[in-house]
């Protein structure tokens, strides 16, 4: 049975120039944009949220495999840092996001260990950032 399409509804909510409010699968978020770039600072922008998406998945998915192979993690961190340019970039507007992961695992060989380094770079946000999605827009009056 295939798995219904996600839908995600963001409403501008009037606190703020870029104030929304996003409603997806159940849960509502506040986005907005810092006060530097003409919003509130309600909440997360847009890039923060898709740097925090990959964060999440990435540290779901080791938590997944750890599951699946019955493996005891105790704990494992992410963190992601999004920029333009950089190291290793080939151009200075393209997009570069770095991930830093922590394993708290000390009954693990370092090969376990390596295999759930290997599987996070398999998370699902990082193989859709790396592909090439196709997004249609269509507008309505």
């Amino acid at each position: 049975m295939e798995k219904p399409p996600l839908t995600a509804t963001v409403l501008e909510t009037g606190d703020s120039a870029f104030a929304v409010s996003i409603d997806v699968s159940g849960h509502r978020i506040i986005g907005d944009e810092p006060v530097e770039a003409g919003g509130g600072n309600l909440g997360p922008a847009p890039m923060d949220l898709l740097t925090a998406a990959l964060a999440e998945c990435t540290a779901m998915t080791i938590r997944w495999v750890a599951r699946q192979k019955n493996w005891p993690l105790q704990h494992v961190a992410v963190t992601v840092t999004h920029c333009k340019g950089g190291e290793g970039s080939s151009s200075p507007r393209q997009d570069m996001f770095e991930k830093h992961i922590k394993i708290t695992a000390p009954d693990l060989t370092p090969e376990q260990q390596a295999k759930l380094v290997e599987a996070a770079a398999k998370c699902p946000i990082q193989r859709t950032l790396e592909g090439t999605p196709h997004i249609l827009t269509v507008g309505a009056a």
